[in-house]
C-alpha cells in the first residue's frame, strides 16, 4: 500500500512537471505565432525570450537634438535608405556619456514610423537571443531597428559572438528588414588593455596587432556606420538647455547672463558634465521650480 501511494505521488508530480513544461512551450508558441501586438511602434525583448509591445514609447523630436548635426544627418540618411528597401548599414554610435546617442536612435521612430519603421530594444545581456529574435522579425512587412543601448562586453564575456554572427559572417545574419543600431562608450565595445597593445609587432614597417586586439576590432568593424560623439562645449550645452526650455514655453535667451544661464552652468559644474543629458535634467529641475514659484 505504501508503494502504491508513492507511485501515485510520483505520477502526480510528473504530471505537474509536464503541465508546467506544456504551459511554457505554449507561451513560446504564442510569442512566435501571433500573440504579439504588431500594431505597436516599439517593442522590448524580455528576459523570458518574448517580444513585448511598448505602449507609449518616449522619443524626442529630431529638431530638439542639438550639437550632433553631422551624426544626425548620417544616421537619418542611413535609416531613410533602410525604410525605402535600399541597402543600409548597421550602426555603432560611440562616445562620451550623455551626448545624445540613444536619444538620436529613439528620435528616428516618430520620424519614420509612417514609413514602417519599428524599434526593438534588446538589453546587452540578451544578445545571445538575437538569432531567435531575428527569426521572429524576418517575415514581417515592417522595418525593424534592433536597438541595444550602452553596449559593452567584459573580458571573458562570450555573448558578443552572437552579435558578431548576426551582424556578419553567419548563415543566421539579419534579413533585409532588420538593422542593428547600438550605442556604447567604447569604440571597440570591449575593454582594451596596455598589455594587448604590447603584443603588436612591426613587420616590414607595418604594424600587426596581436590576436586579442584583432578580435576586438573585428566586432566593431562589423558595424558599417560608425558615428562618434564628443563632449559639448559651454555654448553648445547652453543651446541645448535653451531648446529644452523653449519646448516648455519658457523664454531662454543665451548670452545675456540670465538667471537660467547661471543656474544651468552651476548645475553642470555640480554634475561634472556639460552633456545633453545634464542639460535636460537641469531643465526639468528649473521648470519645476519656476512653476512652483
Amino acid at each position: 500500500m505504501h508503494d502504491a501511494d508513492m507511485l501515485k505521488t510520483i505520477a502526480a508530480e510528473l504530471g505537474r512537471i509536464a503541465d508546467v513544461q506544456e504551459a511554457r512551450l505554449a507561451d513560446e508558441r504564442r510569442a512566435v505565432g501571433g500573440d504579439i501586438d504588431w500594431s505597436a511602434l516599439a517593442f522590448r525583448w524580455r528576459d523570458d525570450g518574448r517580444l513585448q509591445a511598448i505602449d507609449a514609447p518616449v522619443a524626442l523630436p529630431l529638431d530638439r537634438l542639438h550639437g550632433i548635426e553631422t551624426q544626425k544627418q548620417r544616421l537619418v540618411a542611413n535609416t531613410r535608405q533602410f525604410v525605402a528597401g535600399l541597402p543600409a548599414n548597421n550602426a555603432l554610435l560611440w562616445g562620451t556619456r550623455g551626448s545624445g546617442k540613444s536619444s538620436l536612435v529613439k528620435a528616428l521612430l516618430p520620424t519614420f514610423a509612417d514609413d514602417g519603421l519599428r524599434i526593438v530594444e534588446v538589453p546587452a545581456h540578451r544578445l545571445v537571443d538575437l538569432p531567435d529574435l531575428v527569426a521572429i522579425l524576418a517575415n514581417r512587412p515592417e522595418k525593424f531597428v534592433v536597438f541595444s543601448d550602452d553596449l559593452s562586453f567584459e573580458a571573458g564575456d562570450g555573448s558578443y559572438k552572437a552579435l558578431k554572427a548576426v551582424l556578419d559572417g553567419s548563415l543566421a545574419a539579419a534579413p533585409d528588414n532588420v538593422v542593428i543600431y547600438a550605442t556604447s562608450n567604447r569604440r571597440h565595445l570591449l575593454p582594451e588593455y596596455q598589455s594587448e597593445n604590447q603584443a603588436a609587432q612591426q613587420i616590414d614597417g607595418e604594424i600587426h596587432h596581436g590576436e586579442a586586439v584583432e578580435e576586438k576590432i573585428s566586432l566593431s568593424e562589423r558595424f558599417g556606420l560608425w558615428l562618434s560623439f564628443y563632449p559639448f562645449d559651454q555654448t553648445s550645452y547652453l543651446e541645448i538647455a535653451a531648446r529644452h526650455l523653449a519646448a516648455r514655453d519658457i523664454d531662454a535667451e543665451i548670452g545675456v547672463d540670465a538667471p537660467w544661464e547661471r543656474a544651468a552652468l552651476q548645475w553642470a559644474l555640480a554634475r561634472g558634465s556639460r552633456s545633453g543629458r545634464t542639460a535636460e535634467q537641469f531643465v526639468r529641475d528649473w521648470a519645476g521650480r519656476q512653476a512652483l514659484g
